[in-house]
């Protein structure tokens, strides 16, 4: 049950049912690489749609194409948008590097769907083609960079912000209800000086915050679209004022300030904006993992580890060990956090490869982007869900710690000196002593200084009246 196509090599049998065309069947044929898991996802199909839609709004604006015609496109555009034709975008990540397919692929299924809602078959190519009228104005150099920025942006702007942003408010929470909980500092994985468990929240907040605003500073260089430039910055075939005019319409179609670029050269030959945004992603990643690792440390044991941290108990740890619990929302969240690293470093090669006016590695530069922020969006929901949201704290087993801390002995250094301080805290260490009996044995503290000076609430940064970190 097929229909004959024709593109400028000739026909080809495409489906019955199907709106796409030639091209898109050509390349159903010679692309069949990682296609279990490699078709383009919602946000790339919305932003063709977006794309196309904004197109005609221009050409219809500059008068390129009629009135007709574009309110057909339009039409078509919005079921594209919208999710109702999902099912005719079946093309892969590894195509064409330019995203050609994919662009013809939008051309064809709009132009179908048009020329559908006419009155004419599918195939027909009028009153709309998928070249002379869908692309209008366009070439797949600078429509599918246009795609790469929208989906991006969108991406960012829509789901990985809420995401993390509610993960660092509950974190948040946690700091400002752990601020009265003075632990044992921990540097080059060693005993260090007293710090409150809030603090130490309150640094991944930090970090999280740092990180994330790190993310959405390089949503300016993504606003900036290679509209109007078409094959290789020129703006051959193009109206003078298509890319700022189709570049209005996609602002006010998303809420976000696209423009056209200023130099639409670049625009088509690199795509620094999308490498800076994959270093900025990589960046979050870094802080995440930080994160998750301190926590399953904190929480390692419970008896035999820290265990100064409780994790919420969703799931049984071991098939074998009756009882056992693991931090396996921390694992995931660390696994999610390479996978990131990695696609950065596909990003960057990606990114260095352009060749005289034009990068042929868009569509893998695009998915790695994409899955990048789709992943830390999940991971980041699945961890405040299931893991901070049930943090707790184990004082008991904090103030056990802390009573044994021998670097509380820094408290002593501004009244004895570093080397006498020293020497109390190596012969505690060596013979088994606490700290307090080490330094009443060296005869340099009594025991009513030892107790003045070595206030491990004070020593972390507890205001004396309010017992809250300053």
């Amino acid at each position: 049950m097929t229909r004959t196509e024709h593109d400028s090599l000739g026909p080809v049998e495409v489906p019955a049912d199907r709106l796409w065309g030639a091209q898109t069947e050509r390349s159903r044929h010679h692309f069949a690489i990682g296609v279990d898991r490699m078709t383009w996802t919602r946000p790339v199909i919305r932003a063709l749609g977006l794309l196309k839609k904004a197109a005609a709004q221009a050409n219809v604006e500059l008068g390129e194409v009629s009135a007709e015609r574009g309110e057909l496109i339009t039409r078509a555009a919005d079921e594209v948008i919208a999710g109702v034709l999902d099912g005719e975008f079946p093309l892969v990540v590894f195509q064409t590097g330019s995203g050609t397919q994919s662009n013809m692929n939008a051309n064809e299924v709009i132009a179908n769907r048009a020329n559908q809602l006419a009155g004419r078959p599918l195939g027909s190519h009028a009153p709309v083609h998928p070249n002379d009228h869908v692309n209008r104005g366009q070439s797949s150099n600078d429509g599918f960079p246009v795609v790469m920025h929208v989906a991006t942006t969108e991406q960012i702007v829509h789901r990985l912000v809420p995401a993390v942003t509610a993960l660092r408010t509950t974190l948040g929470e946690k700091a400002t209800a752990f601020d009265h909980i003075v632990m044992v500092g921990r540097t080059h994985l060693q005993d260090a000086v007293p710090i409150t468990l809030g603090a130490v929240v309150r640094g991944w907040v930090a970090q999280i915050d740092d990180t994330l605003a790190g993310v959405t500073a390089t949503l300016p260089g993504l606003h900036a679209l290679a509209l109007g430039a078409t094959a290789v910055g020129t703006g051959l075939n193009a109206h003078p004022k298509f890319g700022a005019t189709a570049a209005r319409h996609l602002a006010t179609a998303t809420g976000e300030p696209f423009h056209e670029t200023r130099n639409h050269v670049a625009a088509l030959s690199g795509h620094d904006a999308m490498a800076a945004t994959s270093a900025a992603l990589r960046g979050l990643a870094s802080a995440l993992m930080k994160m998750a690792n301190d926590i399953r440390l904190y929480a390692s044991g419970p008896r035999a580890g820290i265990g100064e941290l409780r994790l919420p108990e969703n799931e049984p740890g071991s098939s074998i060990m009756p009882g056992k619990i693991n931090p396996t929302q921390c694992e995931a969240l660390t696994m999610v956090t390479v996978q990131v690293y990695g696609n950065d470093a596909a990003v960057a090669f990606a990114n260095s490869q352009g060749h005289f006016q034009l990068n042929v590695y868009k569509p893998v530069i695009l998915h790695n982007v994409l899955e990048s922020i789709a992943l830390l969006a999940d991971a980041a929901t699945s961890f405040d869900t299931f893991c901070a949201r049930g943090l707790e704290a184990d004082e008991t087993r904090i103030r056990q710690h802390l009573a044994q801390a021998l670097m509380l002995v820094t408290a002593l250094v501004p009244q004895i000196g570093y080397e006498r301080a020293a020497a109390i805290a190596l012969a505690a260490h060596r013979e088994g002593r606490s700290l307090r009996d080490a330094a009443l044995a060296s005869g340099h503290v009594t025991a009513a200084q030892f107790d003045e000076w070595v206030n491990p609430a004070r020593m972390a940064g507890l205001h004396p009246q309010t017992n809250v970190d300053r």
